[in-house]
């Protein structure tokens, strides 16, 4: 605990919104629809706010945001930069296992991989999967 605060108790809190700067909102938002294969649910441009469901959580491509790096979970790392390379997007960093959580640190024990692209305004994207570790270390 920080030193002088009183211990906060939230319940259960939820990832609510997630904030990308967009430094050409058009342009974000044709490739976040791309990316996502459905479009924002609200743009407001003026002050240049475009909203995407991504599950439970919102994604906001705004154009005053800071920089940011999110994670995607996909199904297969290894399948998800395979349909962005065919589709033109440069891959960061290809697929890797980034942690073997042989204890289930995060869940069940499984390897984690990760590759990394950036989206149209140069924001690095992280992609996730958790799949069940290869006893040859492949």
């Amino acid at each position: 605990m920080v030193a002088g605060m009183t211990k906060l108790s939230l319940t259960t809190p939820t990832l609510h919104q997630v904030a990308l700067r967009a430094t050409d909102l058009e342009r974000a938002a044709r490739f976040w629809t791309h990316l996502l294969g459905s479009g924002p649910i609200a743009v407001f441009d003026p002050p240049g706010l475009a909203f995407f469901r991504l599950g439970e959580t919102r994604l906001l491509l705004d154009t005053n945001a800071p920089d940011a790096l999110i994670y995607l979970r996909v199904d297969s790392v290894v399948a998800a930069v395979q349909q962005l390379s065919a589709a033109g997007i440069a891959i960061e960093s290809e697929p890797h296992v980034i942690f073997s959580d042989a204890e289930g640190l995060f869940g069940d024990p499984a390897d984690e991989h990760m590759a990394f692209f950036r989206d149209s305004e140069g924001n690095l994207v992280g992609l996730a999967d958790r799949l069940p570790a290869d006893p040859d270390g492949d």
